[in-house]
């Protein structure tokens, strides 16, 4: 479609603000990039709600399909709204090419699908999200392809784990949900070194915080159901690297299999990137004010947060990651009965176990986001029945730390049944 309303100093269907320049900032980009305008001068992004798309003629038609020309076919692969979501997602992560998917898990699935086949191998750590690890375990495999694990933060455990038919690592940074790190430019390094393709989760941090492709990654993976939301409202997922891998062979796969964002949660998804500095900096702060908090609480053992010296990783904050993050995860005494104990006292905080919301969540990834996996499984990725995950929304400090006070003094109690327990 001609714009017919382009001012003649611009070029048709082009970002209206675009500074030929240089790159504008990324604020500036998370608002404005991908927006091409249509004829009618609309300031918001339009929502594009159609399953297809109609050709001028018949030959245009079978150069559309053919791929010799560029444009819009049908929805389940090609819709303006969602490739708005797409360009503006890229463009904040630094990639050449983005393909937005229906969920998180089905954009990990397609990545799977485009670069693999029966016989490659995968390393993965063994922080992983519980839906992930599974896909690997329990599906992946059933079509020939391997996966070992290994401790994410250990570069010689990541080595060792790779072997001749090694194609892929991959890894959640910051991990859902202990917060652990790896250093991200050195097993790029590595897996540049092992010829294998190094795939991030970057769902925690979002490019707001952490830019994997900058470091060295090849790949970069995406619930963003989660922050790049920021509310709550919808569910989608995206893959964001190089135009030859994304862009011809994950794009491949969404367009044969269908694994579809809608233009819908597209939209919303665009708006929740034009203030995902700031919430993410807010976050950031909040979680951090409670992670000090709860280092100082009777009945918790341990508080894991990146943004505390005496998380293992805390050097890299700065680093490869531009603040702590959102996420605090912490061990309290009593076992699952101390756990739940906690989070059935709340009032405020939503007993869920999705994330990056405005609102405040807490979940027990023991029965809930792990509750899948088996208790070896569990064990060895360090989730113990006394571990809860709380992602910090945006409400008063104050109010979330209260909201947990009440269930912190049912903690004790908790514990020494527990201990009786044991004892008869």
């Amino acid at each position: 479609m001609t714009c017919t309303t382009t001012p003649p100093d611009r070029e048709p269907g082009a970002d209206a603000w675009a500074d030929p320049a240089g790159e504008p900032g990324f604020a500036t980009r998370a608002v404005r990039t991908g927006h091409h305008r249509t004829g009618e001068g609309e300031h918001g992004e339009p929502i594009f709600t159609t399953s297809s798309f109609v050709f001028e003629s018949a030959a245009q038609a079978a150069a559309r399909f053919s791929g010799d020309s560029p444009g819009n076919i049908y929805s389940r692969f090609t819709n303006p709204t969602v490739r708005a979501f797409e360009e503006r997602l890229a463009s904040l992560e630094g990639g050449e090419a983005c393909v937005a998917t229906a969920s998180g898990m089905a954009a990990i699935l397609a990545v799977c699908m485009g670069l693999l086949q029966s016989g490659d191998h995968i390393v993965a750590s063994r922080s992983l999200f519980g839906s992930t690890t599974l896909l690997f375990n329990k599906y992946l495999s059933r079509f020939g392809i391997a996966t070992s694990y290994c401790s994410l933060s250990e570069l010689a455990a990541w080595d060792a784990a790779i072997c001749p038919q090694t194609r892929l690592l991959f890894c959640e940074t910051p991990s859902n949900p202990l917060t652990e790190m790896v250093d991200l430019r050195a097993l790029a390094e590595l897996a540049r070194r092992r010829n294998c393709l190094l795939v991030v989760d970057n769902c925690f941090c979002t490019p707001a915080l952490q830019r994997p492709l900058e470091l060295g990654a090849d790949l970069v993976i995406h619930s963003a159901t989660k922050y790049l939301d920021g509310q709550g409202r919808c569910v989608g997922g995206a893959v964001v690297g190089d135009r030859k891998r994304v862009g011809e062979e994950v794009y491949g796969v969404l367009r044969t299999a269908g694994p579809t964002l809608s233009p819908f949660n597209a939209w919303v998804f665009l708006k929740g990137l034009e203030t995902l500095e700031l919430r993410m900096e807010a976050h950031s702060r909040g979680a951090a004010r409670l992670a000090d908090w709860l280092a100082v609480q009777p009945g918790v053992e341990r508080v894991y947060y990146p943004g505390r010296p005496e998380h293992p990783q805390h050097h890299l904050v700065g680093v490869q990651q531009h603040g702590g993050g959102g996420i605090v995860a912490f061990d309290v005494r009593g076992g699952r009965a101390g756990a739940w104990g906690l989070i059935d006292a709340t009032r405020l905080l939503s007993i869920t176990a999705n994330l990056g919301d405005t609102k405040s969540t807490i979940t027990h990834p023991a029965s809930t986001t792990h509750g899948r996996l088996s208790p070896q499984e569990r064990a060895a990725s360090g989730i113990g029945e006394g571990l809860i995950r709380v992602a910090v929304g945006l409400e008063s400090m104050a109010d979330i730390e209260a909201d947990l006070a009440r269930g912190l003094v049912l903690v004790p109690v908790a514990y020494r049944e527990s201990r009786a327990g044991s004892a008869l």
